[in-house]
């Protein structure tokens, strides 16, 4: 009978784990903590992660290439085939939306004029095919993601 509670027990303590909010969730500042993959920086959107890569240099405004890179939690690559997405750029006083198109297997591109500035933010809607849309929002060139790199 001992070993029949200490395995129900042990079955409950990791149900209680597993559904734990903080073991499922990274939040923004964790995340920047973590080196991305491609030089952006990482958030979580619902199941995934989303990496932004926008231009560092740019001095002054320009078409300028946006990229996003859709993971899973584990760092999985998640394919963005059929996927549509936009990214909101607020830079100094500028803002631009871009469309963003599948470029690769876990890639979204796009261009926007932007210049580079610290206080640039950016709002990521991601919608894969036959999932709900999905986002995140970004401070890709504040001066902890410099630090960071």
């Amino acid at each position: 009978m001992p070993q029949i509670r200490t395995l129900i027990l042990a079955l409950a303590s990791t149900a209680c784990l597993l559904n734990s909010p903080s073991l499922l969730a990274h939040s923004d500042e964790v995340l920047d903590t973590q080196k991305a993959p491609n030089g952006g920086q990482l958030r979580m959107a619902g199941p995934y992660h989303f990496e932004l890569v926008v231009i560092s240099d740019s001095k002054e405004v320009r078409e300028n290439p946006i990229v996003v890179h859709v993971t899973d939690h584990a760092g999985a690559r998640v394919s963005t085939a059929g996927a549509s997405a936009t990214a909101t750029l607020l830079a100094g006083k500028i803002k631009a939306t871009s469309t963003l198109a599948p470029d690769g297997d876990n890639r979204l591109k796009g261009f926007a004029k932007y210049a580079s500035t610290s206080d640039m933010k950016v709002v990521v809607t991601v919608t894969l095919a036959g999932k709900a849309a999905e986002q995140a929002r970004f401070t890709p060139l504040a001066v902890s993601q410099q630090e960071r790199r």
